[in-house]
Formats: structure tokens, sequence, C-alpha cells
């Protein structure tokens, strides 16, 4: 069971890791096709350029990419403890981001979105390994 719930964690981290990578081509590069700006209250400009663009000076982008990195690492060789606390920073980092867009700029990031799921489903995940104990085998007569 536990090998079931590592691996849907490297799923999960795979697709934030694609998420976090396309934001920030988006944040770097500007390309004249975004499939991400549907009007001006669903787009992904609050993050690629407006006040949550940045975070301590880097790019918001680049902690999420980290971030899932590390989550994939942690799930490849099982740290327990690194993975649970990847994953709730990563939770608290994506409801700040989700809060400034939605409370105070009025704009919905749907990269962001899929982000929060993805974020949210890995703690629950990261919640349950974690908790998960391998009983050791019966002793066999």
């Amino acid at each position: 069971m536990e090998r079931k719930l590592y691996f849907a964690v490297k799923i999960l981290a795979a697709i934030g890791i694609v998420l976090a990578l396309f934001l920030l081509w988006e944040q770097l590069f500007h390309p004249s096709f975004q499939p991400c700006r549907i009007n001006s209250t669903i787009n992904c400009d609050a993050v690629i350029s407006g006040a949550v663009a940045k975070t301590f000076g880097i790019p918001t982008p680049l902690y999420g990419l980290i971030g899932y990195i590390v989550m994939m690492l942690a799930a490849i060789y099982q740290k327990k403890t690194v993975l649970l606390g990847m994953a709730a920073f990563g939770l608290a980092f994506c409801m700040w981001i989700a809060y400034v867009e939605i409370i105070q700029l009025h704009v919905i990031c749907p990269v962001c979105v899929g982000c929060d799921i993805d974020i949210i489903t890995t703690f629950i995940l990261a919640c349950t390994i974690f908790r998960y104990k391998i009983e050791p085998p019966p002793p066999s007569n």
C-alpha cells in the first residue's frame, strides 16, 4: 500500500514540475501565445507579472519547481518527514498565493488552481504515508 502512495506522489510531483515549468517559462519569455489568458479575471498574469510574480526577489514559480523536485526525490527515496514537511510548506505557500490572487487581486490563475489541487492531494497522501505503519509479517511456522 505504501508503495502505491509513493507512486501517486511521484505522479503528482511530476505534474507539479510541469505546471511550475510552464509558469516559469511564461514569466521569463512572455510568449505571444498565452493559453492561460482567458479574460481579465481568469489568467496567469497575476503570477507571471503581477503582485505575486516574485517572492523575496525570486520568481514565484521557481519555488514551486524546487518544491516539487524535492517532493519527487523524497518520494523516490521514501523520506517521509521531508515529504510531509515540503508538502506542508507547499500547501501553505499555495494557499497564500491563492488568497492574494482571489481576495486581493480578484484574479484566478488556472495553472495555480491546478497546482492547488496537486499540492492538496500531495499533502493528504504525505499525511497518509507519514502515519502508515508497516506491520512486520507474522512469524512463519
